[in-house]
């Protein structure tokens, strides 16, 4: 009978530990998995006080910078986008948001090159009271963003 109840023991120990073996080669299947799926957000001053990487893929946000947009051949386009505390250049090949404009707000998913984003995707306002929560939080840490509601009253 002894060693029935040593048989039964040393099989719940192999379960347990199969089961652990098995919890971590999926943890570090599906870590594996999400390494290109994950984007970190960067306001521009975070950029310009510490520039990610040329191999590290992002997303910036923030305001288009007024008077800096310039369509170049084709899809090209250049722009500049502020959060209030720093200005970063922005490179384009593809067609735009219908609602992107200077001065709105935006998100791009892309590397920073030789002092340029060089943007895959850009993404813009959906209205006039929208914009991205982290561009939100961005511009509220330099002091830049007000509410739709307080910029109209005090018009």
């Amino acid at each position: 009978m002894a060693g029935f109840k040593s048989l039964k023991k040393r099989r719940r120990v192999q379960i347990i530990v199969l089961a652990f073996v098995a919890l971590g080669v999926s943890t570090g299947l599906i870590g594996y998995a999400m390494r290109d799926g994950i984007n970190y957000f960067r306001a521009p001053s975070q950029i310009a006080a510490d520039p990610p990487g040329p191999n590290e893929t992002f997303r910036i946000g923030g305001l288009v910078a007024d008077g800096s947009l310039v369509r170049g051949e084709g899809k090209t386009v250049t722009f500049a986008v502020t959060d209030g505390g720093a200005t970063i250049p922005v490179h384009f090949t593809g067609i735009l948001p219908d609602l992107f404009s200077e001065g709105a707000g935006m998100v791009g998913t892309g590397k920073y090159i030789d002092g340029t984003f060089e943007a895959s995707e850009i993404l813009a306002k959906h209205d006039e009271n929208y914009m991205p929560k982290e561009v939100i939080e961005a511009l509220k840490e330099q002091g830049v963003f007000m509410p739709a509601d307080a910029a109209a009253a005090t018009n």
